[in-house]
């Protein structure tokens, strides 16, 4: 019986080590076992900044891939929590009757839905400001270099 709840929580949580595949799908899912590798490239690229500094070019393309995956579990646990009750035991408890209370919205669910928003659009957006402003500052210094 898999628990729409529990996925939400865990999409959120543990979504960008593929936490909440390996809880619907087992562990023979390649997605799940696919998740970890641009969590692993951002955080290279995050430990690239504390090594060269915020000039690093590679760290402005390497650290925004964590956010994107971070943002795309966020948002795999807004359309987990958003499932209707019928829709998710069909798909994940088959077995079960269509009302089963796996499937159920409640209070933390909901909770759950709302913060992978919040936490899902801040992540995102700074990912994209980062790698947007470090990208013209490298123009702008390019550009000096060129005009002297």
């Amino acid at each position: 019986m898999k628990n729409k709840t529990l996925a939400a929580w865990l999409a959120l949580a543990g979504g960008p080590i593929g936490a909440h595949r390996f809880y619907l799908f087992g562990f023979g899912d390649l997605l799940g076992w696919l998740l970890p590798l641009p969590t692993a490239l951002g955080l290279y690229g995050i430990r690239r900044v504390q090594m060269y500094g915020l000039d690093d070019q590679w760290s402005w393309v390497l650290m925004p891939v964590l956010g994107f995956a971070f943002a795309g579990c966020a948002l795999t646990a807004i359309v987990y929590g958003l499932t209707t009750r019928e829709k998710w035991n069909a798909r994940h408890n088959p077995g079960l009757p269509e009302d089963a209370l796996s499937g159920a919205t409640n209070w933390f669910t909901i909770f759950a839905v709302v913060l992978s928003l919040l936490v899902g659009t801040t992540v995102l957006m700074s990912s994209i400001v980062y790698s947007f402003q470090s990208y013209f500052q490298y123009q702008v210094e390019e550009g000096r270099k060129i005009s002297q």
